[in-house]
Order: C-alpha cells, then sequence, then structure tokens
C-alpha cells in the first residue's frame, strides 16, 4: 500500500454556486470517460491518486484553484454523475463529506454485491486508511470528508481531507491501492499540506519500534513503501500570481489557441470553427486527459481554463465552458460509436504545445493577461459568485495575450 500524495491547502468556507456545480459534473463525467476510453480504470484511479493531478482538475473545473473546497467539490461532481454510470465506467465512488463519509462502508458493501468483489476487504481497507489519517498520524488535522474509488476489478483509490481550525488550513491525503503491502510503515503516495514542524507519525519508517509496542492496525509485517512522497503546498494568497504558473507552458498554449488556426494543423480541421478562447480551454482540458505526471507541477495554470468562481484568475467564462463541455461530449459520443477522429483532435491539442515548447521565448507580459481575461470576461458571460461581469471602461489590446 502506498499514500500516492498529499496536499495542503487554505481552507475556505465557501460555496459552489448551482450554475457551475452543474458545468462541473458535466465536464467532470466527460474527462472521465474519455480518460477511461483512452487509457482505462487503472489510470483514471492512477490519476485521482495524485495530489498535484487532482489539484489542476479541479482548477481546470472552474474552483478556486489553491482551495480546499476543490477536495469535496469534485468528489461530490463526479460521484453525481459517475455513480449513475459505474456499470457501464467500471468505477464507482463512495463516501464524501460529513455524514456521507460513514456511508462508505455501506456503499462498498451494494458495490460489492454488483461486482462480486470482496466487500469486506474493501471496508476494511476504507476504515484503515482513515485511521491512518486521523490516528496513526497526529499532524493536528482531523479528517471531515472521505471518499473511496474503486473500479470493478478491485483497485482501488482514497481522496480524504482533514481539518486543522487553528490556523485555518485542510491536509488532502491520497492513497493507491496499487502494490499493497503494509497500512502501517510509509502508506501514503502522498500528502498535501503546509509544514506544521514536528509531528507525531506512526507511520514513519522511524517509528518501527513504537508501533509495535502501542499498536497494532495490521497484521502484516511492516514494509518500507515508498521513498518519496509527493506533497504539494499551496500559497495562502488567492491571486494568481506569475510565480504560481510555468509562463512558458501557458505562453504556448496561448500561442496555439490565439495565433493559430485549426487550418494550419491537419491534426485540428476536425475543431476548426471552434472560437481561439474555447481552444485555450480546450488545450488546458486535452492536458488533464493525455498529460504525464510531469505537467502538474503548477496546479494554478489550469485555472486559466474557466477561471475560478471567487474571480481569480478570472470570472468563469460561462459561454466558453458550456463549448467546452459541448466540445469534448461530442468527442465521447463519437468515439464510443467508433469515430474517434475528434477525439484524436482534442488529444493532438495537448502533443501540439509540447511540440511549440522546445523552441519559446517567453516575456513578461503576465499582467497584461490577466488583466485582457478580465476585461473580456463579459463576453464570455463572466459569473463569479458575486454576480456577473460587466464591460471594463478600459480597452483591451490584442497584445495582452502575447507571452512571447
Amino acid at each position: 500500500m502506498k499514500r500516492s500524495g498529499s496536499a495542503d491547502l487554505p481552507l475556505h468556507y465557501g460555496y459552489v454556486p448551482q450554475w457551475l456545480a452543474e458545468r462541473m459534473a458535466k465536464l467532470g463525467l466527460a474527462i472521465t470517460e474519455s480518460i477511461l476510453t483512452e487509457y482505462g480504470t487503472h489510470e483514471m484511479l492512477r490519476r485521482l491518486s495524485d495530489p498535484f493531478w487532482f489539484q489542476s482538475l479541479g482548477a481546470v473545473m472552474g474552483m478556486d484553484w489553491h482551495s480546499s473546497g476543490i477536495t469535496t467539490s469534485v468528489m461530490g461532481a463526479l460521484k453525481k454523475v459517475v455513480n449513475p454510470n459505474a456499470r457501464e465506467l467500471g468505477i464507482f465512488i463512495c463516501g464524501g463529506k460529513g455524514k456521507s463519509s460513514k456511508e462508505a462502508p455501506h456503499e462498498l458493501m451494494l458495490v460489492a454485491e454488483q461486482t462480486g468483489l470482496d466487500g469486506y476487504s474493501l471496508v476494511r481497507s476504507s476504515k484503515l486508511s482513515a485511521k491512518v489519517d486521523n490516528t496513526a498520524v497526529q499532524d493536528g488535522f482531523q479528517l471531515y470528508t472521505h471518499n473511496f474509488i474503486v473500479s470493478n476489478k478491485g483497485e482501488w483509490t482514497v481522496i480524504q481531507q482533514g481539518m486543522r481550525t487553528g490556523d485555518k488550513t485542510a491536509r488532502r491525503y491520497h492513497w493507491h491501492s496499487d502494490n499493497i503491502k503494509s497500512f502501517v510503515e510509509e502508506p501514503h503516495t502522498g500528502i498535501c499540506g503546509f509544514n506544521q514542524g514536528e509531528i507525531l507519525n506512526l507511520t514513519a519508517f522511524e517509528a518501527a519500534s513504537a508501533r509495535e509496542a502501542i499498536m497494532t492496525i495490521s497484521n502484516e509485517k511492516p514494509e518500507l513503501m515508498m521513498h518519496e512522497i509527493q506533497q504539494l503546498f499551496m500559497p495562502a494568497h488567492h491571486d494568481v500570481c506569475s510565480r504560481d504558473v510555468d509562463l512558458k507552458r501557458l505562453g504556448t498554449i496561448l500561442w496555439l489557441a490565439h495565433e493559430q488556426h485549426p487550418e494550419n494543423f491537419e491534426e485540428l480541421l476536425l475543431l476548426k470553427g471552434v472560437g481561439p478562447r474555447t481552444l485555450q480551454s480546450l488545450t488546458l482540458v486535452s492536458e488533464v486527459i493525455h498529460g504525464t505526471p510531469s505537467r502538474f507541477k503548477d496546479p494554478a495554470r489550469f485555472s486559466f481554463a474557466h477561471g475560478g468562481k471567487d474571480g481569480h484568475p478570472f470570472p468563469v467564462p460561462l459561454k466558453v465552458y458550456d463549448e467546452t463541455i459541448s466540445t469534448l461530449q461530442s468527442a465521447v459520443q463519437k468515439s464510443k460509436l467508433g469515430q474517434s477522429d475528434k477525439q484524436e483532435a482534442i488529444k493532438k491539442l495537448h502533443e501540439l504545445a509540447i511540440r511549440a515548447e522546445q523552441d519559446f521565448i517567453v516575456q513578461d507580459n503576465f499582467e497584461d493577461l490577466l488583466e485582457k481575461e478580465r476585461n473580456d470576461s463579459w463576453k464570455y458571460d463572466g459569473r463569479t459568485v458575486f454576480g456577473k461581469s460587466q464591460p471594463s471602461r478600459k480597452s483591451s489590446k490584442g497584445v495582452q495575450l502575447r507571452l512571447f
């Protein structure tokens, strides 16, 4: 067993408006179906166990790029749309936030009845992962959300989050059943959070003698599972700053979307008619679907797909969001019918961006980019939890999008 990663996040108490929740569910299902179709259930579970990928997914879905709310909102949206299609998709999402987290054992037994999996083993894994993060790792964070995602083959991922009310921070823990050996020694694939100083960590390699003396979570002999744990630390500041983003990668995406045209690339002809702003979002969504782990070290970059509900880095452009969903849904449905051309064209967006990065030269126009996105927000029906965007008195210059 290995914990795949963790994340430390500023604690947010905001809400997800209905207009965003509905779109998150639709986009989340389209992204999930794309990954499952292209790579299978193992890859979907592996990605969910990666704290950097998960944070990037939340950002591309329009949630605040660095907040703790990504965990509950993304998992809530995915559970809403995945479970009704679980038999077809091959994955099931159990648990949730608060009282819903306690329903995980019951829900897992129902999954076992449908799939023939060992329900008692799944429930045991669910309880042990929660016990480790709430008790064996005494870092000051008390769990309040627990999601257990399992495939019809029995592979699973856990995403759970704890709260530390004293400094208003949250810590998200990721687990993956791949190569399971021990729950009690270095079990996590990663933990996300700020350094809180020395803590009591009974799952540390050095705590072997203490573990044997004071607790027994598993009858298995503890074995070291991971030498490196993925740790994601999100800053407290709400604004997206240039230091939060890989400007070369972002600049390449803007160049591809706004300076080029689909007819310039034979691979993208099927996307002809998609506006430049939507092409920008589709390229970032394409990376979430097809990108390798190293592509998600700067989750803030993915907020340039659909902004954020609190207006950072800019309001959520509903027209762009809806066109992105429509394009992706169309590609998924056609792929199911054996027509994968459009799905391949979306995949090519990511591949073209990687190729273009090699010779890309960045200029320091990041603030100009933010200003243009905010000035143009009203054109795309931009919206935040505070209301709709209004036309700005300032004129936006076309050159402001250029980062090269």
